[in-house]
């Protein structure tokens, strides 16, 4: 049904003149840069509106290693300050990325 309903679209004169765009054209594609060392690129994000455990954990804190692809998944309350996750990121994370090029002395 969806093919039937596209291929009429297009065909449609009217459709074709009054069909908005809705997004902004792209840009040119750009290759994000390869980080040289581990845990020097992190990626983080959220898993959020999930029942509850029975510690109260709610959400599910992401965090990917950029080069390697290592993923951790941090249980976490929704409503967690920045202090707390900065605790659990110092704790958890933190201690991994210590043999990265930034903590050498």
């Amino acid at each position: 049904m969806k093919a039937e309903i596209a291929t009429y679209v297009s065909k449609c004169l009217t459709c074709s003149r009054v069909k908005a765009e809705h997004q902004k054209p792209s840009g040119l594609l750009q290759q994000p840069e390869i980080p040289e060392w581990k845990w020097e690129q992190i990626s983080m994000d959220f898993i959020n509106k999930l029942p509850k455990t029975p510690s109260g954990s709610d959400t599910i804190w992401v965090i990917v290693d950029r080069l390697t692809k290592s993923a951790h998944f941090l249980p976490i309350k929704e409503n967690d300050k920045m202090e707390k996750l900065t605790r659990i990121y110092l704790k958890e994370i933190f201690q991994i990325a210590w043999s990265s090029k930034f903590y050498y002395f």
